[in-house]
Parts: C-alpha cells; structure tokens; sequence
C-alpha cells in the first residue's frame, strides 16, 4: 500500500527551516509518505518534491502583496491545478498565511485536510480574520504558547506545538567557538547587525542601520560589526546603503551563519521577525526596529487595525518590554544608535535578560517539529 501524499507550502527561509524540520520527522513516522509542494533548499534536501520555490512567497504587507497579487494569484491557481490531481491525503501551511489560507479553503472544499503550521498574528492585528482561519483549517499549530487559547475562545482546534528553532540551538551558547570561527578576537566588542532577510526590509532598514553603525563608530571607536547575509542579492542591497550611510565604517559582511554571528555578538540590531527569536535564543541583548511600506504602515495605524503593545517576539513571549523596539519613524539611526549604547554601558542589565531568555527558551523547546509531524499524523489517521 502506498504511502501517504502530503502537500507542504513553504514561504522564504523561514518556512523553508521549519519544512525541513517537519518533513524529516515525518518521514521518520511515515517513510513511504511522498512529500510535494513549495519548498526552499532546506525542505529539498529532507525530501520535497518542489514544484515551486519558497522564496516566491517572500512577500509582506498589506500593499506590497497587492503589488505581487497577480504573480502570487497565478502561482496559486497551478498549485489547486497539481494537488487537485495529486490528491493529497493532507495539506500544510508553513507560514505564509496571505497565500497559504487561501489555498486550505479551494482544497478543504475538495474534501482534503488542512494544517496551518504557524498562526497568523491574528491576535495581533485585523481579529476579524478568525472565523476564515477556522473554516479553512481543521488545525492550527501553534509556535507561541498564548496562542491557543485565543483560538479556543472562538471555538476553533489549536495546539502549541513549541518552536523547532528552540530546539536547534543549545541552552547556553559558545561565544568562545563562534568567535573563532568567525575569525574575530575574543575581546573585541560586536555589533551585530542583521536588517532583515526580504529585499523589502533590508531596502527599508538598511539605511537606518548604517547610519546607526557609524553614530555608534564616532562615540565608541574600536567597536566591531558584523553582518549576515542570506543570498548575493540581500548583501549589494545592504552594500550600498552602508557606503551611502556609514562611509570609513569598517563592517565584516558574512554569507550566511548567523547563527555563528549572534552567537559572537555583544549586542544585536535586528530587524523584527524570527531573527529576533533566534536571537533571543542565543540569549544577546538587542534593539529591534520595524518598517513597513509607508502606505500599509498609515493603514495599520489609521484603521487600529494592530491590537498588541508589542510587536516583538522577545516583548511578546516575555508578556513585557524587555528590549527595546522601534516602529516606522521612530527607528531613526540616533535612537537605534543609542539604544545599542544603552546594552554597551550598562551591562548589569544583561544577565536578568539572559535569564529570561533562558525562561522563554525551555518553555519553547518542546520537540516542536515531532509533536506537528504527530498532528498532522492524527489528523491522517482520523479519515
């Protein structure tokens, strides 16, 4: 008897790590299952058959989607076309949720079960989206443990599965290791800087940035920076706005690893987004800033669409404001820049934080890719 057919969409990087994660565990439950849909590099090596590139989906905001609607819409629609005549037994959502819930509904109403493997932020902003949520989906698993029980207070199946990432990184990182890796002397001080993995957030927060970089440089001389950058075309983008913004400002631009850099790292500016959990299981303090498109941003903000103080994962999981955060206007290089300096001068501050990172980190690390692979199972086995 043949194995079962199950149908993963992934968006970016992101997406593309928890796939990964959850088709090598599936497979170790089912190995005959075949595995097709959206799949980056990472789901390709664990064994997706790809019929699309995650990274198409590496889109956000409200009016940079409508930009890509027409490419995104066709993508779509070939993709009801092959799991229409594939016929999976399911469908999982990593992520995604502009396009992937979309999808779950043309292919529930053809009879086939659907995961959404990460909840949108509904309890965040526009709450008005739940009940499509739950008639799209049949479950809903959950990264964040705050989440469910949002979910349950309109009726709808939700589990909290931890994160796999919290999984993937140890409890107590080796700064020592990464460092030596890096090639970068152990007492030397390290910015980090990572401006996002998006075109569209590195166009917007590179700038920003640098000119934090270089305020930075002119009031404490000998700091050392170093960037992660996820593909070619993320680093010219970043390249040029640092020679624009901080000129003389020497920065070490690496390729990829950055998990080996927030490791090495003293303090981190990050762009918001799952580079911030990853660095808050590395246990760095950090600044945080946001930008959107101006238009969505006004939208965001005129219509009160966003119903969180916080928008951080770090604030977030933390239930209050433990690093500091800066929206559209307000990440200026100045503020951005003094933030930094804040972590830098005052360093008694940093092992309360690392010692609620250290909180946040076991309470996420449950064997989150296991426990979604025996979700997606049990949904299987209760046709």
């Amino acid at each position: 008897m043949a194995g079962p057919v199950i149908a993963v969409v992934a968006g970016e990087a992101s997406g593309d790590n928890l796939g990964a994660a959850l088709i090598t565990a599936l497979r170790a439950r089912s190995p005959d299952a075949r595995i097709i849909g959206v799949a980056g590099p990472r789901m390709r090596a664990a064994g997706c058959e790809a019929l699309a590139d995650a990274e198409e989906l590496a889109v956000m905001g409200l009016t940079e989607v409508l930009r890509h609607l027409p490419r995104l819409l066709k993508l779509r629609r070939g993709l009801i076309t092959r799991f229409t005549a594939a016929r999976p037994d399911v469908f999982v959502g990593i992520d995604a949720p502009e396009f992937n819930l979309g999808l779950a509904a043309r292919l529930k109403a053809q009879g086939i079960r659907t995961v959404q493997y990460v909840s949108p932020q509904v309890w965040a902003w526009r709450q008005g989206r739940v009940r499509g949520i739950g008639e799209a989906c049949d479950r809903i698993l959950c990264l964040l443990p705050f989440e469910p029980p949002f979910y349950e207070r309109h009726g709808i199946a939700a589990r909290f599965v931890g994160h796999p990432l919290a999984d993937q990184f140890p409890m107590e990182p080796d700064r020592g290791a990464a460092r030596a890796g890096l090639g970068l002397p152990a007492g030397e001080t390290v910015v980090a800087v990572l401006p996002g993995s998006r075109m569209g957030e590195v166009s917007r927060l590179a700038a920003p940035f640098a000119g934090a970089a270089a305020w930075l440089a002119a009031r404490r001389p000998g700091l050392r920076f170093v960037a992660p950058m996820v593909n070619a075309a993320v680093r010219a983008r970043f390249e040029a706005a640092w020679a624009q913004a901080a000129p003389g400002v020497p920065v070490q631009i690496v390729d990829g690893r950055s998990r080996d850099v927030l490791a090495a790292a003293d303090v981190v500016l990050v762009a918001s987004g799952t580079a911030t959990l990853e660095t808050l299981l590395s246990k760095r303090p950090m600044v945080v800033a946001y930008r959107l498109g101006a238009v969505t941003a006004f939208l965001l903000q005129r219509l009160g669409l966003v119903k969180v103080q916080h928008f951080s994962q770090p604030n977030l999981l933390a239930g209050r404001e433990v690093v500091p955060e800066f929206f559209q206007d307000a990440a200026t290089p100045e503020a951005l820049g003094a933030a930094v300096l804040d972590w830098l001068e005052s360093p008694e501050r940093v092992a309360p934080l690392q010692a609620t990172f250290a909180d946040v980190h076991a309470q996420l690390r449950r064997g989150g890719a296991d426990l979604a692979a025996e979700a997606v199972l049990e949904l299987l086995a209760s046709r």
